[in-house]
């Protein structure tokens, strides 16, 4: 490290970048839909790419940087290299003889080759969800932990390309074990104040409920984003000329390499506190030829090292963010403390990196249905689990993890790569679907042949819509029981349907939708659908009979008239007869009526074409040209279906915009569900398309957002809580990333919306709360897509159709957080379907819980998974935040022997977020903030070693030894 206090040490950190970019393939086949997600192309995604270096789309081959750095690391100890993404590194090290591993082995322990962040990717930080981010976290970490022990383990964040940053990961990150973190993005404005206050390095307090230091992360902002400094780029891809040395040549330029470097060095010392600044130097697919940047830098540190005989302060070393980072601590200082999150981000007055929050919806739903996919097999693999026996989830696991990454679910990449993530994720489900049917099959008894319909969201089925009886496996993966809306594509006109113990249930058959048989294109041939409701035990399955009667009635009629109202006992929504629109939510139980309309708009996309300096909106930007949107209809054509198990008004608000509004018999939510598409473009312009809620709250500029499905921030139009804001884009300024909900409120009244996948959203006017529901641009925004975001397929030549739901609840501010904490738990982790044809076998098991008991409203089983062949893994998670429900904030206490139905735990161990280290040896750097003094970590004893107590908003990790009971 440093050569002297009086010093100032410049740390040179050479880094690869991976993945920031995509690049065309011409590998193509053809894939079914799945889930809504068109996979019309298919290529190798930029992981392959990346990786394997292709020369017809883009020189950038991983494999031969790794080759070369290694080769130029064993030339020279003082040498370093950073290495960031798992899933990179694990494609090459499967490669190597057992000498290189061996040599690799010895650089780490050497702390030449340091892994940092270390998850399987880097994940985007505003689109992704808690849950999916720890598994790929888990699964990258896990595999460093185990090839390479302690010195393996990252201690250090490094999110050098996401675009914005959210407080929930620095809180994941925390307690992941991480001393520090460290990113290269953040506003312009945000920037400017902090380099003027020194304050690009600070103490970011990541969570309003856990105390701290739990969620405490020092956080650093790199000088040049992920780049050399101006002038310094010495690789082969670069234009900066090397250090010419030889004195005899005409084009010596040690003196200006030195002097430049020089005053770069001091220039940048004097926007950080402490005498130790850090320096990037690498890029994009850089190091392939690592001689050319370790030959140069050499000469570099070599050079301006002996200005010190001249009086020269600036002492150049390698090193790496965890040596930096000590050093920080060494300083012993006390750091600017921040609360709330890096969002939205801005380069520019006009270019804030909005749009992605929405960008390409149909992935980002396809996204969201995989990981819940996941959960339920992690869990069924677990429930089941036969000792000495691993089911094989890496394909699934992998296509998760993968697609986490900053330009995958983020909808940031080109269209063929976001074929190709779509393509993966319905691979690894395909091939899974066959280890979820062995686990029903060894927890029910069953080997009856396993149907699984991943098109229902479009009636598209075909067991259900041509067999006379069948039946219907609900799988819960949640630990708690739910009540769930079954909606089944089917051309019968009556049915009757029984639960697990013969009871029969109340179902009606309602006709299809002609939105749903546009959107269907001809794969499907149902004309109605049977709709009831299923009541599923916790952590198990039930299973529903349906058989269709020789005689019946009709279908529910179909009326063309608005009605006044439709409600249930718990929800009164009421429309307005001349427009159609909505006008106002009672909750019945709480006595509360709120005003309440909706409609669809669209902003017209700044497209760049008649002025340069114009930025148009593109997969990353979002930048309308009027504050105003255009309204697409200011009446909705409407039908109504009325019928004991559903009451549906279906809206029309052009050929590509129509809305269901949906209240269900035992539902405490309203569901708007919204099909928009194929956007149109024949008038020339790009359309960015919205829905407004607009009500009778007093806001008073308030509004609230999630934090990736976990806490929740206040935000506050035109508002910024680090500096003064300067306003220039009033719209996408004001827009933040809603991972999972989103909601407004005053002293009587909160509306909160629950949405099925990520998306962007603001509240411009007091009272209002819009959301973007889906893009279609015509031009790129040049940060590196290098096309428009403008989204087709085979089946959709003339524009992509999104389908999605929201659904709205009405609640007391006090006790809001009761009804949507387990709701959007619901929407994230719902139940799995699967079909078997005809009777079942008489001795088959129809139901199974594999709790002994409900969890406590309070407690979410986030994780449980087969770890080996004798033990599994288990996060238990308190769900409601510090304050936010007067009956569900409180501690609770779990007895982890009384958890499971089929397994008996042995043992436990508590480990870290991300199991990669037990909770009793990890330590991590503590930093003191400028605000109070050093904070004490309180400590909790737990009652028993069986019995954890969790606190809100804490996570708790355990290995679990187990065996069947």
């Amino acid at each position: 490290m440093a050569a002297g206090s009086q010093q100032l040490a410049v740390g040179l950190l050479f880094l690869l970048l991976s993945g920031a970019l995509s690049f065309p393939l011409g590998h193509e086949t053809e894939q079914p839909a799945t889930c809504g997600y068109e996979v019309s192309r298919v290529y190798i995604s930029q992981f392959d790419v990346f990786h394997v270096d292709r020369n017809d789309i883009q020189h950038a081959g991983v494999q031969y940087i790794l080759d070369s750095v290694v080769d130029q690391l064993l030339k020279n100890p003082d040498r370093r290299f950073i290495y960031v993404e798992t899933a990179f590194f694990y494609r090459w090290w499967k490669q190597q003889s057992s000498s290189m591993q061996q040599t690799v082995k010895q650089l780490v322990n050497e702390g030449r080759l340091e892994f940092v962040n270390g998850g399987w990717c880097m994940s985007d930080e505003a689109t992704t969800h808690y849950s999916a981010v720890i598994d790929q976290m888990t699964m990258g970490l896990r595999f460093l932990n185990e090839t390479f022990g302690a010195c393996g383990r990252p201690r250090v964040a490094w999110h050098i390309d996401p675009f914005g940053h959210a407080r929930e990961h620095a809180s994941m990150f925390a307690q992941m074990g991480y001393d520090g973190f460290f990113f290269g993005r953040l506003d312009y404005q945000d920037r400017d104040r902090r380099m003027k206050a020194k304050e690009q390095e600070l103490l970011w307090r990541a969570s309003e409920s856990l105390t701290p230091p739990v969620a405490d992360l020092f956080t650093g902002i790199l000088p040049n984003g992920y780049n050399p400094p101006p002038g310094f780029c010495w690789d082969q891809s670069c234009d900066d000329p090397p250090i010419r040395d030889d004195p005899d040549l005409e084009d010596y330029n040690v003196d200006d390499v030195v002097t430049r470097f020089l005053a770069i060095a001091n220039h940048q010392s004097l926007v950080y506190k402490t005498n130790h600044i850090i320096m990037t130097m690498g890029s994009d697919f850089q190091y392939e030829n690592a001689n050319l940047w370790y030959k140069n830098l050499d000469k570099l540190i070599h050079y301006v090292n002996a200005q010190q005989a001249n009086g020269a302060k600036v002492n150049v070393l390698y090193s790496t963010p965890s040596c930096y980072l000590q050093e920080l601590h060494r300083a012993n200082l006390t750091w600017a403390l921040k609360t709330d999150d890096f969002f939205p981000y801005a380069d520019d007055a006009h270019d804030f990196w909005t749009g992605y929050f929405t960008s390409r919806p149909a992935l980002k739903r396809y996204e969201r249905i995989s990981n819940s996919n996941l959960q339920v097999l992690d869990v069924d693999r677990a429930l089941s689990i036969i000792l000495g026996q691993l089911f094989d989830l890496i394909l699934c696991e992998k296509a998760m993890a993968v697609a986490q990454h900053h330009d995958a679910v983020s909808g940031t990449e080109k269209q063929h790569v976001a074929n190709d993530y779509a393509r993966r994720l319905a691979n690894g489900w395909q091939h899974c679907q066959a280890l979820v049917s062995n686990s029903l099959a060894a927890l029910s008894g069953s080997s009856a042949k396993r149907i699984y319909c991943d098109n229902l969201n479009i009636s598209v089925c075909p067991l259900t819509e041509s067999s006379k009886k069948f039946s219907v496996n609900v799988y819960n993966p949640l630990a708690r029981p739910i009540t769930w809306p079954v909606r089944l594509p089917v051309n019968g006109t009556a049915y009757v349907v029984s639960d697990a113990n013969g009871k029969t249930v109340d179902c009606q058959v309602v006709p299809v939708s002609a939105a749903t048989r546009e959107v269907r294109r001809n794969r499907g041939s149902a004309v109605n659908e049977l709709v009831f409701e299923v009541q599923a035990p916790p952590l198990g399955f039930t299973t529903y009979s349906v058989s269709l009667l020789k005689d019946g009635p009709p279908p529910a009629s179909t009326k063309h008239r608005t009605p006044t109202a439709i409600q249930n006992k718990f929800l009164r929504v009421t429309f307005d007869p001349d427009t159609g629109l909505l006008s106002s939510l009672s909750n019945l139980e709480t006595k509360q009526t709120i005003k309440l309309t909706q409609n669809f708009f669209w902003y017209n996309a700044s497209d760049g074409n008649n002025s340069e300096s114009i930025q148009p909106s593109g997969a990353y930007i979002f930048r309308p040209n009027s504050s105003t949107p255009f309204i697409i209809s200011k009446t909705a054509k409407t039908e109504s279906i009325l019928t004991s198990a559903v009451q549906e008004v279906r809206q029309w608000f052009s050929p590509w915009v129509s809305q269901v509004v949906r209240l269900y018999t035992e539902s405490r939510a309203l569901e708007l569900e919204w099909t928009v598409g194929p956007v149109p473009i024949d008038d020339d312009l790009g359309k960015e398309v919205i829905t407004r809620l607009d009500t009778s709250i007093e806001t008073s500029q308030y509004f609230y957002t999630d934090s990736n499905g976990r806490e929740v921030l206040q935000r506050k139009t035109d508002f910024r809580p680090t500096w003064n804001l300067k306003q220039s884009e009033p719209i996408a300024g004001n827009y933040y990333p809603i991972n999972s909900r989103a909601f407004i409120k005053d002293d009587n009244d909160q509306l909160t919306v629950v949405t099925d996948r990520s998306q962007g959203g603001g509240s411009i006017y007091n009272g209002s709360l819009e959301i973007m529901l889906h893009r279609r641009l015509l031009y790129d925004d040049v940060r590196g897509v290098a096309e428009p975001l403008n989204e087709t397929s085979k089946i959709f030549p003339e524009g992509l159709v999104v389908r999605g739901r929201l659904l709205l609840s009405l609640d007391r501010p006090q006790s809001a957080a009761d009804a949507h904490r387990p709701l959007a738990q619901e929407v994230v982790l719902q139940p799995l379907l699967t079909f078997t044809d005809g009777d079942l076998h008489p001795n088959t098991q129809l139901e199974f819980s594999g709790l002994q008991a409900a969890l406590p409203p309070a407690v979410h089983l986030l994780t449980l998974t087969q770890w080996d062949k004798d033990s599994v893994l288990v996060r238990l998670e308190h769900q409601f935040q510090s304050g936010e429900s007067k009956v569900n904030s409180q501690p609770v206490t779990i007895n982890l022997q009384k958890l499971f139905s089929t397994l008996e735990v042995l043992g436990v161990s508590e480990l870290n977020l991300s199991a990669n280290q037990w909770k009793d040896e990890m330590t991590r750097l503590q930093w003191t903030p400028q605000t109070e003094e050093r904070p004490l970590l309180k400590t909790f004893e737990d009652p028993s070693v069986w019995e954890v107590t969790l606190r809100p908003m804490e996570i708790r990790t355990f290995l679990l030894r187990v065996s069947l009971r």
